[in-house]
């Protein structure tokens, strides 16, 4: 994940990286219905340069992204939102570890992170 150094918080307009043994899976939300999901196309060893932003990638910065390295990833799923609103269609996905998860959302034009399980208005679907 990035952080920004000045604030001392995750920057959630970068892309959020998972490494399951050395398969990166790299997620990303852009707009308000926009979903980027690509395999290692970004090198976190690379410096970051966004203009006005002093920005480091950190390996597991996060508490409850830090308690689900080395547990085995079970599925991939995507949730769909069912909800009647604005948020109709838009898709989380969703990282399942034993008696865990961790799904990435748009939050609004950038990145969210959430750990329970879906909610009664989310459809999952299993990535084969």
């Amino acid at each position: 994940m990035v952080w920004d150094l000045d604030d001392d918080e995750w920057f959630c307009d970068c892309p959020v990286l998972f490494d399951f043994a050395g398969e990166q899976v790299d997620v990303n939300h852009h707009k308000f219905d926009e979903v980027s999901l690509t395999w290692s196309t970004i090198d976190p060893g690379r410096p970051l340069r966004w203009a006005g932003f002093n920005l480091q990638w950190r390996s597991e910065p996060l508490p409850e992204v830090q308690a689900l390295c080395g547990l085995p990833l079970q599925s991939v799923e995507l949730l769909s939102w069912m909800g009647k609103d604005a948020a109709h269609g838009a898709v989380d996905v969703s990282f399942v570890f034993p008696g865990s998860r961790v799904s990435v959302f748009n939050a609004l034009d950038e990145n969210g992170l959430d750990c329970p399980p879906p909610s009664a208005e989310q459809h999952p679907y299993t990535v084969h």
